[in-house]
């Protein structure tokens, strides 16, 4: 038997690049539950306005939308298909965005990660049409929640988050990582036209980017320390160490680094 394809009704460039991993997105239709969002959302970090959505692999439909989505994007109606929200990308940023899934793809498969899919998290950024009718930096995140007995994924949330208060600047530089207690952490930078890519300048540990994820939450370092389960001193010393690489004189303006340099 010869591959099968996804072949939505609407077609969307990412299509050209999911058909190329089979082993790893489930081709058939299946009838599918609605996962517990609250439980997902709270793996992810939305440092500002966002919204969510449920997408069904084997045909692109998306749906379960969280409501801020028609606000964000000044939509009248919520949008059914992925297409719809591809169209609302930035022309310029639709070359990346297909690199991306295809980065994310092939590092699965090189990492043999087919058996831990939902436990990975995928997030890059780009820009996005808002309300206002122009483009704004939106950050990507993208769990994955249900699987078929071979590991394939069926269903996936996706989590936009309008990051422009923040940075305008695209690292273009691609993440995955990992939740529910994974350490998991794969950094790549997107090469256009094979031209070298701007070396990161600050490099951080595992650690110290979760660190600095709590820090952009606004946590103390007491609820840090209970949440990554370490002493309150050892969180101190991180968050020095974090402002020192920086160049940063404070936490309010660390936050934007790690968008720039591609750590979040």
């Amino acid at each position: 038997m010869g591959k099968k394809f996804l072949t939505p009704k609407k077609q969307h460039p990412l299509i050209k690049v999911w058909n190329n991993y089979p082993e790893l997105l489930k081709n058939e239709n299946t009838m599918l539950s609605v996962p517990s969002i609250e439980r997902t959302i709270g793996e992810v970090f939305a440092p500002g306005r966002f919204y969510h959505y449920i997408i069904n692999f084997a045909d692109s439909t998306i749906y379960n939308h969280h409501e801020d989505i028609l606000k964000i994007h000044g939509l009248s109606k919520y949008p059914a298909h992925l297409k719809e929200i591809i169209d609302l990308i930035h022309p310029d940023d639709i070359e990346f965005v297909m690199e991306a899934e295809r980065m994310c793809m092939a590092k699965m498969i090189e990492i043999n990660a087919s058996d831990r899919l939902s436990e990975l998290k995928f997030s890059y950024c780009f820009r996005m049409k808002t309300f206002k009718g122009n483009y704004e930096l939106f950050h990507h995140q993208s769990l994955h929640t249900f699987r078929d007995e071979s590991g394939r994924v069926l269903q996936a949330i996706n989590i936009h988050t309008n990051i422009e208060h923040i940075t305008h600047q695209n690292s273009y530089t691609v993440l995955i990582s990992g939740i529910n207690g994974r350490e998991d952490f794969h950094q790549m930078q997107w090469k256009k036209d094979d031209k070298i890519a701007e070396p990161i300048p600050v490099k951080f540990t595992k650690r110290e980017v979760e660190i600095i994820t709590y820090i952009a939450k606004g946590y103390s370092a007491v609820k840090t320390s209970e949440r990554l389960n370490i002493s309150e001193e050892t969180v101190r010393t991180h968050r020095k160490n974090i402002l020192r690489k920086a160049n940063c004189k404070n936490c309010s303006e660390l936050i934007k680094m790690p968008f720039e340099w591609g750590y979040l």
